[in-house]
């Protein structure tokens, strides 16, 4: 970087903006508290409202009256301006009351203001340990010659060995206390770092998705054109690096297995003595929980933003009908107008590929029509044995029942997909029951549909015969 695009970024970031600001120190403690604190995203306007003025109350009870005089709900409103962009103001759908959520340059001073107080231990020997760890997968995982392979896990196996007879005579080497504290540091460090990500992710995200928003509005060219650019622009975030990225960690993380042994991983560090100090040891017990929100919300906005170009290009559609519309209406009103009073002369040419001609000889000759017997006779059938009430046996499947089943699912897990639901509580009315767990899905925003990943179900009919179905992975996840 250069003098000319340091300057640029002085006069246009917004988290340069932020540490210029005349109240940045107000604005910090309230991202503190609100946000980064607790860990909390997309808040209700009144709910940061009561946060902003128990901060106030208590700046303006040790500096005095008039040291912030304006009122909480302005202040938010002037952070979340477009000359700001602290916070993002938006309205979730079906909402008539405004959400935020801090942006991730704001974010990023937040990060920086509080690495500035300084740590009284600082983490080195684990980055060290990391930093070995991470190129040694790089350079292993890229090499191509199968002997350099087998000859590096081989020496691997060899140390296990080594460290297995190690272990037999008794010699047992367990990380001393400033090894632990400095790999829990450093644990902790990554986890804000990973969750700090997110809010850049979907951020680029909605950057990507407003470009293409952009290009359908000045498009002029043709509709299959733009529907081809469209779908190009989708497979590009979605390949992106950062979309690959994206999906290989949500992958992880959706994994039942991998999640269990983080979950086990995460308790047994709670139980380490050298740990038994630490002041947010009780954090890392909840650092899956943590992701999963973020993750989701990070999901519900690529879903959202899909469903906004499927409205506008839908938008677009209308509006070229509706000209298409508009000019047969006026050839109509053109025809009607010179109906009575045509004018004289040729007033319309229309271009014809070729003249139809019709020879005498080319028409068929008069074949009379065949007469076709029908029987009409009736037969009056015996419907004594008929049961006319299975016309009318309909049921209903209660959609309040399926949340309760899912709802007693998730009682006792983070998330469940739909085979466990069913398995918990198995289908009683078939496939309309299925159908409608699936309508249930579709409309929840707790709920995810993955098209990658299929699931078997099952039930049984009254007389006894077994019916299947194979349907997308439906994931149902605990409301926040």
């Amino acid at each position: 970087m250069d003098f000319y695009a340091i300057n640029s970024l002085r006069e246009n970031h917004a988290g340069w903006s932020l540490l210029r600001a005349q109240n940045a120190p107000l604005a910090l403690t309230f991202f503190m508290a609100a946000f980064t604190g607790p860990n909390q995203r997309n808040l209700g306007r009144q709910q940061l409202i009561d946060v902003l003025d128990d901060v106030l109350f208590g700046l303006r009870d040790s500096e005095g009256e008039d040291r912030f005089p304006r009122l909480a709900g302005e202040y938010l409103d002037d952070w979340a301006a477009d000359e700001r962009k602290w916070l993002r103001k938006y309205y979730p759908p079906g909402e008539d009351e405004p959400h935020y959520d801090l942006t991730a340059a704001a974010e990023d001073v937040v990060r920086w203001v509080e690495s500035l107080r300084g740590r009284d231990f600082v983490a080195t020997q684990s980055r060290l340990t990391s930093i070995f760890a991470v190129l040694k997968q790089l350079v292993q995982q890229s090499e191509t010659d199968p002997e350099v392979r087998l000859a590096e896990l081989q020496r691997q196996r060899d140390g296990i060995d080594a460290e297995m007879q190690r272990i037999r005579d008794g010699n047992i080497r367990v990380m001393t206390g400033p090894e632990a504290l400095d790999h829990f540091q450093q644990l902790t460090a990554l986890a804000k770092d990973l969750l700090s990500d997110f809010r850049e992710v979907e951020q680029n995200f909605r950057k990507l998705d407003r470009q293409v928003r952009e290009q359908i509005a000045t498009w002029d060219g043709t509709q299959g054109e733009l529907l081809q650019s469209i779908f190009d622009n989708q497979q590009d975030i979605s390949s992106s690096l950062q979309g690959r990225t994206f999906q290989g960690f949500w992958d992880y993380l959706m994994s039942p297995q991998l999640r269990t042994e983080l979950q086990d991983l995460l308790q047994r560090a709670t139980l380490i003595e050298a740990l038994a100090h630490s002041g947010n040891l009780h954090t890392v017990t909840n650092l899956h929980q943590d992701w999963l929100p973020a993750v989701e919300q990070t999901q519900a906005t690529v879903r959202q933003l899909s469903q906004q170009m499927r409205r506008l290009l839908d938008d677009k559609v209308f509006l070229e009908n509706k000209r298409i519309m508009q000019l047969i209406r006026s050839i109509e009103s053109g025809a009607l107008g010179t109906r009575e009073a045509p004018p004289s002369g040729a007033f319309m040419e229309i271009d014809a590929p070729s003249v139809d001609v019709v020879l005498p000889f080319e028409r068929p000759l008069y074949e009379p029509s065949r007469k076709v017997t029908v029987d009409d006779s009736v037969e009056a059938a015996d419907d004594a044995d008929v049961d006319a009430a299975a016309l009318f046996s309909q049921f209903y499947v209660d959609t309040e029942r399926l949340k309760a089943n899912v709802d007693a699912v998730l009682a006792g897990a983070e998330q469940a997909t739909l085979a466990e639901v069913t398995e918990a509580y198995p289908l009683t009315q078939g496939l309309a029951e299925l159908v409608a767990y699936y309508q249930l899905a579709t409309e929840s925003d707790w709920a995810t549909i993955n098209p990658d990943q299929s699931q078997h179900l099952s039930w049984q009919l009254p007389d006894g015969s077994i019916r299947e179905a194979t349907i997308e992975q439906i994931i149902f996840g605990r409301p926040a």
